[in-house]
């Protein structure tokens, strides 16, 4: 398998309009004929750690991790303003409602269950800089609970307001349940770093992990 640090604005696939994707590169990692695979997706303004498996039975693997919850997701937000707690759990059903416009997520109590917990690391005047782990695996989960909480999460054109430095959210870490454990770190993009640092992230931290 490979775990890589997927930029943000890239689809992992190519959509109905076309355009470039993640899956444009697959021949590069393997010239096989079956594979290589997505093990799970990304959305395309989300940056950090994406797995891709090259043979089947890695495939598998990860699809049980994935299914089991055994495979440990976590993701860093910047949002506007925050919660005043420290610590907390979010439970809100999501479904997805179309329109002319488009489609998106909503809550809604007859969608499916979708559960996010949070951990504030870091805080300025109007930022706040959290930890997400994803206890479902909802579309665009995180981006809907931080904003039902209204704490959207800065640059997000559909649940929040844009911002030129685009969506302010990574998939940090990735650690998958084999033997040996695999654990992955995804480094903050470029456009989230003012953000993070002005909530206390320091940028040397990187380069000791």
């Amino acid at each position: 398998m490979v775990i890589l640090n997927k930029p943000a604005g890239l689809p992992v696939h190519a959509g109905p309009a076309g355009g470039p994707s993640v899956e444009d590169w697959f021949p590069l990692l393997s010239r096989r004929k079956d594979g290589p695979w997505l093990a799970h997706r990304l959305d395309t303004d989300t940056s950090g750690c994406l797995a891709i498996a090259l043979r089947k039975q890695p495939l598998l693997a990860l699809q049980q991790a994935f299914a089991t919850k055994t495979a440990q997701k976590t993701y860093w937000a910047v949002v506007q303003t925050g919660p005043q707690a420290e610590t907390g759990r979010i439970d809100l059903p999501l479904e997805k409602q179309s329109s002319k416009k488009g489609w998106r997520m909503m809550a809604s109590p007859s969608g499916a269950a979708a559960a996010t917990r949070w951990k504030v690391l870091g805080r300025s005047k109007d930022l706040c800089w959290l930890e997400l782990t994803l206890e479902t695996g909802r579309t665009h989960q995180a981006r809907v609970h931080c904003a039902a909480m209204n704490w959207p999460i800065v640059g997000d054109p559909l649940y929040g307001t844009p911002h030129p430095d685009g969506l302010h959210l990574l998939a940090r870490s990735l650690i998958l349940p084999f033997s040996p454990p695999i654990t992955a770190i995804a480094p903050p993009r470029s456009g989230m770093k003012a953000a993070l640092q002005a909530c206390g992230w320091a940028p040397d931290r990187e380069t000791k992990l």
